[in-house]
């Protein structure tokens, strides 16, 4: 079974073949999208990238373009002060299908 490690809205993912995984909001998502991995691990060969595998690719279909998280929510209050404020954010993910790794 085929593993790599792609690098994507400034996190690292390890992925294999046929995994669904959500990430960072992709800007110019269309209906495939393609990484370059920095490692690629296949049974006992392992590459190891500088800072990428060279000619190496991974591949990933999109499953939905543009999801919502939970709603963080963050408060800030002094006790006794009138100061009482909150806060709230949904971050926005693409889900993503790995097809292949070549």
């Amino acid at each position: 079974m085929k593993k790599a490690v792609i690098t994507t809205g400034g996190k690292q993912y390890l992925v294999s073949e046929g995994e669904e995984l959500s990430v960072e909001l992709l800007k110019e998502a269309g209906k495939t999208v393609s990484f370059e991995p920095l490692l690629v691990i296949d049974g006992d060969k392992t590459s190891v990238g500088t800072p990428v595998v060279s000619g190496a690719k991974v591949s990933a279909d999109v499953v939905q373009e543009d999801v919502q998280d939970k709603k963080v929510t963050s408060i800030r209050y002094k006790a006794k002060k009138r100061v009482h404020t909150v806060k709230g954010h949904r971050q926005r993910h693409t889900v993503i299908k790995i097809k292949s790794i070549s």
